[in-house]
């Protein structure tokens, strides 16, 4: 059923939390929640918040493709899963509205209520288009986005506010309307239709729903994952869960992305003459990517490595480099000591370096074969631009500071959330699929050319 036609307008706006106040009396005093009775050994806040936020991950590299949560958004509450991506920065999720090209059942998709339009004019309207500006005629119009990602994916919504059903993880439960976006137009060429209901965007951008918690002053900006090789792994919002002894990193202020310090390429504990190379962390890649002058590099010297070795060759399915042994391989475990380590041994820091072990850049297909999981980033449509994907972050607890504008990272058990025995349950549940590469998130002026062929500026 189409929603009706409507303008958001400051005063729909205003009455929407008129009546999220009434519906949800207290809700931004976390202390008013009643308390779940299981103790965690990460409770204390920090400096006045309140506490972090821990979510269970599903999902792998290989063969589904991608990592994800689940959220509640609405009253009543309707939970949705979400790829966890730290190289964007708008949460978007399907929505009926209607929708083209969504990969879920009607009944699995977000329906959007006229009350809850975010108006052009709206500052939350600004920073989703942010360094540009909304192209609207007038400011009461509904706020529009584009999202294109390079795997040439794309996504056409209406961004909306919505109430959010969050639990600390000291037990206390909040709901609070947040911004994000309604997509009721997906486009994706790439071999797997995402499963998920939506991407969750963790970059540094203000869009974001991390930025937004931090808004309110509920939890620091700084976030954390840690992927399980064998599928799952936990997600983290807030520092009450960052360790000591973590290698840190300062990020490129002026880029939107978490781009590194220069690096030096090193293979098997020897320079490789690549230098100078700057890597983006993104967790809504599967794989790394490098540009196709390192790619080569790499590669020649991975293959150089084998030449003494019992691997042939063998064309796979999953990806473009393979290899095979005298029999299959069951895991990584199985082929890892025929390659190398390979280095990111990063300058201007204290020493600070990236050790990719082979199963951090291996996969072991369902035919026995092993792939290689450094992929040819200029092929990919990323041009130079090098990316630090899932396959590279696992087994490693990764930390994105905001706050202090830095990324850390510590090797760590992601096979458990990280509390006590009460809480030590396997959270190995694998799920999902891939959805795009590394999203730029530059909405398209009204002349575009996709403006003939697909649906713009639908009114909900």
């Amino acid at each position: 059923m189409d929603v009706k036609k409507s303008k958001a307008t400051v005063a729909l706006m205003m009455m929407f939390m008129m009546l999220f106040l009434v519906n949800f009396p207290g809700c931004f005093s976390a202390a008013s929640q009643q308390p779940i009775n299981k103790k965690s050994t990460h409770l204390k806040p920090h400096n006045g918040f309140h506490s972090s936020f821990l979510f269970p991950v599903t999902g792998n590299v290989y063969p589904l493709g991608y990592y994800s949560i689940s959220l509640s958004i609405g009253n009543p509450p309707k939970v949705f899963e979400f790829d966890i991506d730290t190289g964007s920065d708008l949460t978007w999720v399907q929505c009926d509205a209607p929708c083209t090209g969504c990969t879920k059942p009607i009944d699995h998709l977000y329906k959007p209520q006229k009350h809850i339009l975010v108006s052009c004019e709206h500052p939350s309207c600004g920073v989703v288009h942010f360094p540009e500006s909304p192209h609207c005629e007038k400011p009461d119009d509904q706020c529009d986005f584009e999202i294109d990602y390079v795997d040439h994916g794309s996504v056409l919504g209406v961004v909306v506010a919505d109430v959010f059903s969050l639990r600390f993880m000291n037990g206390s439960l909040i709901h609070l309307p947040l911004t994000f976006g309604c997509a009721y137009d997906l486009k994706n060429p790439g071999p797997y239709d995402p499963p998920a209901a939506g991407v969750l965007g963790l970059g540094n951008g203000k869009a974001s729903i991390l930025s937004q918690l931090r808004s309110f002053d509920l939890t620091r900006n700084v976030l954390g994952h840690c992927l399980s090789g064998k599928g799952g792994g936990f997600l983290f919002l807030g520092d009450d869960l960052v360790p000591s002894g973590m290698s840190w990193m300062p990020v490129s202020a002026n880029s939107k992305h978490y781009l590194s310090s220069p690096a030096e390429v090193l293979f098997d504990g020897k320079p490789t003459g690549i230098k100078d190379l700057k890597v983006v962390f993104d967790s809504g890649s599967s794989y790394t990517y490098f540009g196709f002058q390192v790619y080569e590099g790499v590669l020649n010297l991975v293959r150089e490595s084998l030449t003494e070795k019992t691997l042939d060759t063998v064309q796979d399915k999953a990806l473009p480099i393979c290899w095979k042994g005298t029999k299959p391989f069951k895991s990584v475990h199985n082929v890892k000591n025929y390659f190398s380590t390979l280095t990111l041994k990063f300058k201007d820091t204290q020493n600070i370096q990236l050790e990719l072990q082979p199963e951090a850049y291996l996969i072991v297909t369902e035919d026995g074969n092993a792939c290689f999981g450094i992929l040819n980033g200029t092929e990919a449509g990323l041009g130079d631009l090098n990316v630090i994907g899932d396959i590279s972050l696992i087994g490693k607890m990764v930390v994105y500071d905001n706050e202090k504008q830095r990324i850390g990272w510590i090797s760590a058990d992601c096979n458990r959330l990280p509390l006590d025995s009460n809480y030590k349950e396997d959270i190995q549940r694998p799920y999902a699929a891939n959805f795009g590469i590394l999203e730029e998130n530059h909405p398209k002026t009204q002349g575009s050319s996709e403006t003939n062929v697909r649906v713009r500026n639908r009114e909900l």
